[in-house]
């Protein structure tokens, strides 16, 4: 069987999600937060094996792969709820996906941010008025029609100025040239943007340059940033982690995990999972604490076919893929799903933007009274919303200067 294809972008904030069969086991019962970041760690424990800096948006990819996941069946379905611990009534997913929606945007008053959800679909091609109507409502997806049969490059350079403008210009070609085929058939978009200042900026005259220890031993170059004494911020210890939480204006806020000094950063995440990250947050209390944190700005991409199959949904990629929930066939299988990120982290507070895209057819501490978190060796970032513990970025930073 000739495969056609759709894709599915995403930019900072997409993921799939879909029906699954009856008779199915239903997946545990999740928040909505834990539902999304279930993805982070898993994500991480893969991508992360390889060095240097990395970064990514779980909350993105975790709604991407929910708008295709409403289009999934069968086998298919089981697995990309299996990876994604999405629900089996997609009912309870898309009341999750509203929950996520109304907290980002209270927590993140104060702040710049914004989420948008776009399908592409090709012209005249029938897909079922149900799955279209639930993207509409439910995702409130813009709903573009195009025309990939004739005008494949054309249709990628609109979806990707589309994502490059809900991002502010931060996430450019999610798609790459030829991405897109006269057999795509459907893109799937989500794109998220977020700017917040500090609640307590860093003074950039106090900002200088001092060694970062990489984890190879090499010491670089990085612009420390710090405060003119100890601030009152809360603080942690705990699995191998100094832990510091940095709030923005609004509600959202950074938590940095920083390996003890005879710890490397390797070592201590391993077994990095979402009770670990609970552990974390249940062992910061407040405290005074003098920061010294690099300024830093990269960008990370991801080919997702492979780390998403090694996972555990292979058949969404194949033609044993079955998304008949899209349009009423087993024509469509994922053909290439990408994703990127851009972070900026400086003495004012953070930016950062990323993306998802999926291409479907057919087939120790000093004894002070204050405590010092010196970020001055590889650490862990995550940027989330602190009062239902959802993850909106995770990254890693191994060498600052270095985009």
């Amino acid at each position: 069987m000739k495969l056609r294809s759709i894709s599915i972008g995403t930019v900072l904030a997409a993921s799939l999600a879909g029906a699954a069969a009856a008779g199915e086991t239903p997946a545990p019962a999740l928040t909505p937060a834990a539902r999304s970041n279930a993805i982070a760690f898993k994500f991480f424990a893969k991508e992360g094996a390889a060095p240097g800096n990395l970064f990514f948006s779980p909350y993105s990819l975790h709604t991407a792969f929910a708008m295709a996941y409403e289009g999934a069946r069968g086998k298919t379905a089981g697995e990309i709820a299996s990876v994604f611990s999405l629900p089996a009534k997609t009912a309870d997913l898309r009341k999750g996906i509203a929950e996520l929606g109304k907290d980002l945007a209270a927590a993140a008053k104060g702040a710049e941010f914004a989420q948008a959800n776009s399908f592409w679909a090709q012209d005249g091609y029938k897909f079922l008025p149900a799955y279209l109507a639930v993207l509409r409502k439910d995702y409130k997806a813009e709903a573009r029609n195009v025309n990939f049969k004739t005008g494949a490059e054309a249709a990628r350079r609109s979806i990707n100025a589309w994502t490059e403008e809900r991002t502010k210009g931060k996430i450019k070609d999610l798609f790459k040239e030829g991405a897109l085929t006269p057999l795509t058939r459907l893109v799937l978009v989500n794109a998220v943007y977020f700017k917040g200042k500090w609640q307590e900026p860093f003074k950039k005259e106090l900002t200088a340059e001092a060694d970062f220890t990489r984890s190879d031993g090499q010491k670089v170059k990085a612009q420390m940033m710090g405060f003119s004494g100890a601030k009152d911020l809360e603080y942690g210890d705990a699995g191998g982690f100094q832990l510091l939480r940095l709030p923005y204006q609004g509600g959202l806020s950074m938590l940095v995990a920083l390996p003890k000094k005879e710890t490397s950063l390797a070592d201590a995440a391993k077994g990095l999972d979402a009770a670990a990250l609970d552990g974390m947050h249940k062992a910061l209390a407040r405290q005074q604490v003098k920061v010294f944190l690099p300024r830093f700005t990269f960008s990370s991409g991801f080919e997702l076919n492979g780390t998403l199959s090694e996972l555990g949904m292979p058949a969404a990629f194949t033609d044993e893929a079955d998304f008949s929930g899209m349009d009423g066939t087993k024509k469509l299988a994922i053909q290439r799903a990408v994703h990127k990120a851009f972070v900026e982290v400086n003495e004012e507070g953070t930016e950062a933007a990323a993306a998802t895209g999926i291409a479907m057819g057919l087939k120790s501490m000093p004894s002070f009274d204050f405590q010092v978190f010196r970020a001055d060796r590889p650490f862990l970032f995550f940027i989330e919303e602190p009062k239902t513990g959802l993850l909106l970025f995770m990254g890693r930073v191994e060498e600052p200067k270095k985009n």
